[in-house]
């Protein structure tokens, strides 16, 4: 038997590929589907089938292009309700894929039509491994409130626990546990490093699986979630009415010369999203652009901090500017009209307005703050700051300060800090587009280069202010 796990670490997401006397089995295929299909030919087998475990909500499936260019099967839970022709799995159900036998368990609990596929051994031996979608993580369980359901988030995390103690936690300890996504994925609240496991460590460790009442359960896994990602209940829908190909979605990209790019951001027409990494954002940037950085949860955040409709004009490092729009539709963004010709560099040559964003260093930003003549901002998540904050710093989470942004009439100086830098220039940049009237700091090296130094931390949970 020959098993595969495709990791997309900018997504946290993990796609499957399982092959048997020539033919093959995709299990939750990204959108960009040619790795698939160059492995498969790599491997002499014909993809036959294709698995959905439930709809997804953080990134738009390959499976109706991958179906299209293959004549696969595709195949979803027995309560997945589709606006295209599929075929529907039933909790027992058996699908051979040469001659491995996959088998359907229904799953329900992350979302209604969710099913995990056990793996038995070549021959329909024992069961190998089981897929588990966002139902099982490692140390951690899917969580019952996104978008796959109108019912109460306490409804669907009853359906969960059935699920997991009536059918997963009724495997064997050995059995391999692969779940569709890692740490960092908004699918789960905290999910381990590993991107595999076994029932067994799952049984030992997994703090939910520890909790044996069910009310109980419920409690804990619907206590403090956060606000899902705004891209998330698009996903869901275009997942659930059947996804456009790759190609059609990117149609209308093309370069855009700086002149015309300014015209369209001027009259509305386009939002300049700046792709470069944030030091080179900071020394040089057109005013007004968004700056999410390729290198980091790209994606992710732009579907945290844009709606899916904003039309976008990408600026990017030349040769990446594909890539960054390739990835806007992983996600559902559709409307990146083109990028910016040239470059930030065609940009300045043409003498259009620039602006830069100050950087400090932790060094820098520890003296400013000892002699008051700064604020700080922490735009990390609500777990990062109870871990270890700098004292009398203000909280305000990313995904927050897109719906509330700080106040525009500060008089002092603010500096924005995060883990690294990364995220704090978002934040900087959402700022900036806002209309704070102060100036704007982005501290580069973030919490992990204030740690590193020494320097003093809160770890209080109580709420910050100036």
């Amino acid at each position: 038997m020959y098993f595969k796990q495709f990791y997309l670490g900018c997504l946290s997401q993990a796609s499957y590929m399982i092959g048997s006397d020539g033919e093959a089995a995709i299990v939750d295929p990204r959108r960009d589907i040619a790795e698939y299909l160059e492995e498969a030919g790599r491997e002499g087998l014909t993809i036959r089938h294709i698995f959905e475990t439930h709809f997804h909500a953080d990134f738009v499936s390959g499976h109706r292009e991958l179906a299209a260019r293959t004549g696969a099967k595709v195949y979803f839970g027995r309560r997945a309700k589709t606006g295209y022709p599929v075929n529907l799995l039933s909790d027992g159900d058996e699908i051979l894929v040469g001659g491995v036998k996959v088998r359907a368990i229904e799953t329900p609990g992350h979302t209604p039509e969710s099913v995990s596929y056990l793996i038995h051994e070549e021959g329909g031996g024992r069961p190998i491994s089981v897929l588990t979608g966002d139902t099982l993580f490692v140390g951690e369980v899917g969580r019952p409130d996104l978008m796959g359901s109108d019912l109460p988030a306490e409804t669907m995390a009853g359906m969960l626990y059935d699920s997991l103690h009536q059918k997963l936690m009724t495997l064997s300890d050995d059995v391999a546990v692969y779940p569709a996504h890692g740490p960092g994925s908004a699918c789960g609240r905290n999910i381990g490093p590993e991107t595999s496991s076994t029932i067994g460590r799952e049984r030992a460790l997994n703090y939910a699986l520890k909790i044996d009442d069910r009310d109980t359960f419920i409690k804990t896994v619907t206590a403090n979630l956060s606000t899902p990602p705004r891209y998330f209940r698009h996903d869901a829908r275009l997942n659930r009415e059947g996804p456009a190909p790759l190609g059609v979605a990117l149609t209308r990209f093309r370069a855009i010369p700086p002149r015309e790019a300014l015209r369209m951001a001027t009259q509305g027409e386009g939002l300049i999203l700046d792709t470069r990494a944030h030091p080179d954002f900071g020394l040089a940037h057109v005013p007004g652009s968004l700056n999410v950085g390729l290198e980091g949860r790209y994606a992710s955040w732009v579907g945290t901090v844009l709606d899916p409709a904003t039309p976008l004009i990408l600026i990017s490092e030349i040769g990446n500017e594909t890539e960054a729009a390739m990835r806007l539709a992983r996600v559902g963004y559709e409307n990146a009209l083109g990028y910016l010709a040239g470059g930030i560099e065609a940009w300045r040559s043409e003498g259009l307005p620039i602006r830069d964003l100050r950087m400090f260093d932790v060094q820098e930003l520890n003296r400013s703050l000892a002699s008051g003549e700064m604020c700080v901002m922490d735009v990390r998540g609500p777990g990062e700051w109870e871990d270890g904050h700098i004292p009398r710093a203000l909280h305000r989470p990313l995904p927050q300060l897109v719906i509330d942004p700080a106040e525009k009439m500060h008089k002092k100086p603010l500096a924005v800090i995060c883990e690294s830098g990364y995220r704090s220039s978002i934040a900087c940049s959402l700022l900036e587009r806002s209309g704070y009237s102060g100036s704007l700091i982005n501290v580069v090296g973030g919490m992990a280069a204030w740690r590193a130094s020494g320097l003093p931390e809160s770890k209080s949970p109580e709420p910050s202010s100036h």
